[in-house]
């Protein structure tokens, strides 16, 4: 925590992931609706158009369709990491619990938060980092303005 009050941390991959090949880190999805409830319509419908499609996409992801007797229709996401996510997707069409699994899918398992810097080094450099004039020649002089250059120019004449 921060003297902000809310968690950061730097950017970074889990455990370089894409240096050498790409691993979705979703491991485990499960749908929880219910057969009757009027809440669940949505999800039975993407249950019977596109769940095969999800599954045949994701074939690194487990899906698990399991009908219960349930107020909440909700999925559950499980993470390598360990982490898990529930969304609830009460009376939501077919094409928006699509769009969530697509979001569950692409997330790592990490929670969101602040991050620091866009940039971040275990070994940091002791020059300092690189700016227009680091290599100027000490000879030139420090850099003035132009119009103080000019006025300077005119007094000499």
């Amino acid at each position: 925590m921060t003297s902000r009050g809310t968690p950061s941390r730097f950017l970074q991959s889990v455990l370089q992931n894409g240096v050498g090949r790409y691993v979705c880190q979703l491991k485990r999805l499960s749908i929880i609706f219910s057969k009757n409830a009027q809440s669940s319509l949505g999800v039975r419908g993407f249950i019977e158009e596109g769940v095969v499609d999800y599954a045949k996409y994701n074939p690194s992801t487990v899906v698990y369709v399991s009908p219960q007797s349930c107020r909440i229709p909700k999925i559950v996401a499980e993470y390598l990491n360990g982490n898990v996510r529930e969304e609830i997707v009460t009376s939501k069409t077919s094409i928006q619990i699509s769009e969530v699994l697509t979001k569950l899918t692409n997330q790592s398992g990490l929670d969101i938060i602040r991050i620091r810097k866009p940039f971040h080094t275990d070994n940091p450099s002791i020059q300092g980092q690189w700016h227009p004039f680091t290599n100027r020649p000490p000879c030139i002089g420090p850099i003035r303005p132009q119009k103080q250059d000019a006025e300077q120019a005119l007094s000499n004449i």
